[in-house]
């Protein structure tokens, strides 16, 4: 039998919580998950895309998942998936928002790739973001709790 390889793709500024129990479900589903930090040239990031990468990279040796990589990738997410053998988009969805956001982007990757599939986990912990954890540190609030412990490192 094939293996099976997907990718779960982000800003992941920062890498939440949120983000590794999705990454954690989809290692057990495929052979190879490839975690890849997308670049999205409209925006800034807030920490330093190699970095978070190495922190992931942390991350994922902590809990002993063996079978993630992590990659930094410039370009559109289906060519990656395209290059790397890939046929199966990771995507975690918190609400209804979530779903119809993702259906567009999903329409879009399967026009550039069409062997590319879109598959949906349920994320366990809705109110966790990116977004609301770069809000807590504006403020100067302990956001720790909410992202994996060597992205906490990173965010110090």
């Amino acid at each position: 039998m094939p293996e099976r390889f997907a990718l779960y793709a982000g800003s992941f500024d920062p890498y939440t919580n949120g983000h590794h129990a999705i990454v954690r479900k989809a290692a057990a589903l495929f052979d190879r998950v490839d975690v890849v930090i997308g670049i999205n040239v409209s925006k800034h990031r807030a920490f330093d895309a190699a970095a978070m990468a190495d922190a992931i990279r942390q991350a994922l040796r902590d809990d002993g998942l063996t079978n993630v990589r992590v990659a930094v990738h410039e370009g559109l997410i289906a060519e990656y998936a395209a290059q790397n053998g890939i046929r199966w988009y990771v995507r975690g969805l918190r609400n209804a928002m979530d779903y119809a956001y993702e259906e567009n982007i999903a329409l879009v990757n399967h026009i550039i790739h069409p062997d590319l599939e879109t598959l949906y986990l349920r994320g366990d912990e809705p109110a966790i973001s990116s977004s609301m954890v770069r809000e807590l540190l504006a403020f100067n609030r302990d956001a720790s709790p909410f992202v994996p412990a060597a992205v906490g490192r990173l965010m110090q």
